[in-house]
């Protein structure tokens, strides 16, 4: 999503000025080469040799100083960027960016890029609340800059309230999403994620190892390629992300009830949740006390959510997910063809590296057609792009 994405990080004078070293250090792991510009607020507190040394770019802070005597610096880094980003954006350089301002190499910058700008306000709540910001802020969105909402919560002044820099990670998300291609406007996507939980007592139950990582990458993505997305879950391992809508269940009984619910309206149904096969014949209303030798817990279907809705889908394109552990290929073709689905994706769980748990992923998609696309090792976000642009092709 960032990989090979120039992108020009200005930081200003706020205490938040240490989140932007990690931001940096995050796009540049992603593959994006990162420029960072500071105002000399920014430099009391921190210096221009940590920015260096994550971007491994030189800092620009002089708009009279430059680094190639053949280029003018702050037309040259604006000119070569795909991306702007202002984070922490402190109440002066809104103001200044809102007037037109352009006395240091940010302002300057700013005022002749032609590139998106994204604003990330980070102050004391009372000064965010001023109607000055506010009236500032306003004006960069008519500029056509993207403001990100500040959080909400305990500030470095002691106060309590809106104001915070978002954390680095919330922040590589909203920059990502501005190099996804909106391949799924005005899609509706419903994604299950997860495990299932099927009660034994009111203390046990059956369930498996699914943490629930690539579901939450599909949905992240979809939404980021303009989908409406609908999540529903079971219990996760992962934040549930912003900007979707999302349905927690536990059971699959539940489960299939609320994939049921939504099915009618969807574009496209990815169905990568783990879902038990078998749950308790008999619930015990309180825990079952432990008895002395063999205990057996008979165990009956659960109903088929895959299969159910292969036999109701019409427009919808349909996809499945299979976790092997043997004799890959073999299974995945038989659940494709018994389960009538149009995609099915399956991965070898018994590998440590791409099973349940793991940030990465490997897979082999089947298609009704009977051919097969490999995907090598990627984390399971870039694998979730590659997927749903290639599911992409089947949606009327």
């Amino acid at each position: 999503m960032v990989k090979d994405r120039q992108i020009l990080l200005c930081v200003s004078g706020g205490i938040a000025a240490y989140k932007a070293c990690a931001l940096t250090s995050k796009l540049v792991q992603a593959g994006a080469n990162v420029r960072v510009a500071m105002t000399k607020s920014a430099e009391q507190f921190v210096g221009q040799a940590t920015f260096q040394a994550l971007s491994r770019n030189p800092v620009y802070t002089d708009v009279f100083e430059e680094h190639d005597p053949t280029k003018i610096a702050h037309i040259d880094v604006v000119d070569s960027s795909d991306l702007i980003v202002v984070a922490p954006a402190t109440a002066n350089i809104i103001a200044k960016l809102a007037n037109g301002i352009a006395d240091d190499f940010i302002t300057t910058s700013i005022l002749a890029a032609k590139c998106p700008v994204i604003v990330s306000p980070a102050m004391n709540v009372n000064m965010l609340e001023h109607p000055a910001t506010q009236r500032n802020i306003e004006t960069l969105k008519s500029y056509g800059y993207q403001l990100i909402e500040p959080g909400v919560g305990n500030l470095a002044c002691g106060w309590i309230g809106g104001g915070r820099l978002p954390e680095p990670e919330d922040l590589v998300r909203i920059i990502e999403s501005q190099f996804m291609p909106k391949l799924y406007l005005g899609k509706r996507v419903l994604i299950t994620a997860g495990p299932t939980v099927e009660r034994i007592d009111p203390v046990r139950y059956l369930s498996n190892d699914s943490s629930g990582k690539m579901g939450v990458a599909l949905a992240e993505v979809a939404r980021d390629m303009g989908a409406n997305v609908t999540l529903v879950h079971g219990p996760l391992q992962v934040s549930v992300p912003d900007g979707v809508n999302a349905v927690p269940v536990m059971s699959s009984e539940e489960m299939f009830e609320q994939v049921l619910a939504h099915f009618p309206e969807q574009d496209l149904v990815i169905k990568s949740a783990a879902v038990a096969d078998y749950r308790p014949k008999s619930v015990y209303a309180e825990k079952h006390k432990k008895i002395h030798g063999q205990l057996t817990i008979e165990l009956e279907e659960t109903t088929d959510i895959l299969k159910a809705l292969g036999e109701k889908k019409t427009h919808q394109v349909l996809v499945g997910f299979a976790a092997e552990t043997e004799r890959l290929e073999e299974h995945a073709v038989a659940k494709l063809k018994r389960k009538n689905v149009d995609f099915l994706v399956a991965n070898d769980v018994s590998n440590s590296e791409i099973g349940f748990r793991s940030n990465d992923n490997e897979v082999t998609l089947f298609r009704a057609n009977g051919s097969s696309v490999e995907f090598p090792k990627q984390t399971k976000k870039q694998l979730a792009f590659e997927l749903l642009t290639y599911f992409k092709e089947e949606i009327r």
